[in-house]
């Protein structure tokens, strides 16, 4: 039997608040992206390296590896994965700053973010 995900964009979508990965799963999947949720940006790094996704959604504020040092790698390594990056917490706008000082730069929302515009926002990627 063919995978019914075989035609659908790959998506990882980190947050340390895995209920918050979760949920932002089952709306990409409504929306034809086959994705999958972790709490640990060294265990999406790891599963990336292994079978390379589309995208990266990630959270920027976590504990061990921020969302843009895990984005970094991830660039580094597949550079043909569209990245976004999200956040609810103050502490990011010094992150994004000091990455885009170092010539980093990836697109950011803000959560809350409506699932319909959280959509439109990935596939104009």
């Amino acid at each position: 039997m063919e995978n019914a995900f075989a035609s659908r964009p790959r998506v990882f979508v980190v947050d340390d608040e895995i209920e918050i990965a979760k949920l932002l799963v089952v709306i990409l999947q409504m929306n034809l992206f086959d994705a999958v949720p972790f709490a640990n940006p060294q265990a999406a790094l790891e599963a990336a390296r292994a079978e390379a996704p589309d995208y990266l959604i990630s959270d920027i504020v976590m504990p061990e590896m921020t969302g843009i040092e895990l984005a970094i790698a991830i660039r580094r390594e597949i550079p043909t994965c569209k990245i976004l990056l999200f956040s609810g917490k103050v502490g990011a706008l010094e992150l994004i700053t000091s990455a885009v000082e170092a010539g980093h730069s990836f697109p950011l929302v803000e959560k809350p973010i409506h699932p319909t515009k959280l959509v439109e926002v990935i596939r104009d990627l």
